[in-house]
């Protein structure tokens, strides 16, 4: 895989904390995603992140960090990552047909 092959990872962040609720949780970490200047989309049960491994791997501290910031007390964290070893993996390969 070239070093700067952008692969497609699924974020899931389930917060939790006390007095708070989930959404206002969740939309800390989305912020983060947000900020970050990569091309996403948020869908319902997770945001899917166009970006390189790399990239990927900074920003799931950054996203854990502001969960905990914004009150969060546990939080499950799940990844799904989709690489191509020979081309770019896009969101739209997979929601050209949708949109």
């Amino acid at each position: 895989m070239k070093k700067n092959n952008l692969i497609n990872v699924a974020i899931q962040v389930l917060p939790e904390a006390d007095g708070k609720t989930k959404y206002e949780l969740v939309d800390a970490a989305i912020a983060v995603i947000t900020g970050s200047g990569l091309k996403y989309r948020v869908c319902p049960f997770e945001t899917v992140v166009e970006c390189t491994l790399e990239q990927a791997l900074l920003l799931i501290p950054e996203i854990h960090e502001a969960c905990r910031t914004a009150g969060t007390d546990r939080m499950l964290t799940y990844l799904k990552i989709q690489t191509d070893f020979n081309r770019d993996v896009t969101i739209e390969d997979k929601m050209e047909k949708y949109d």
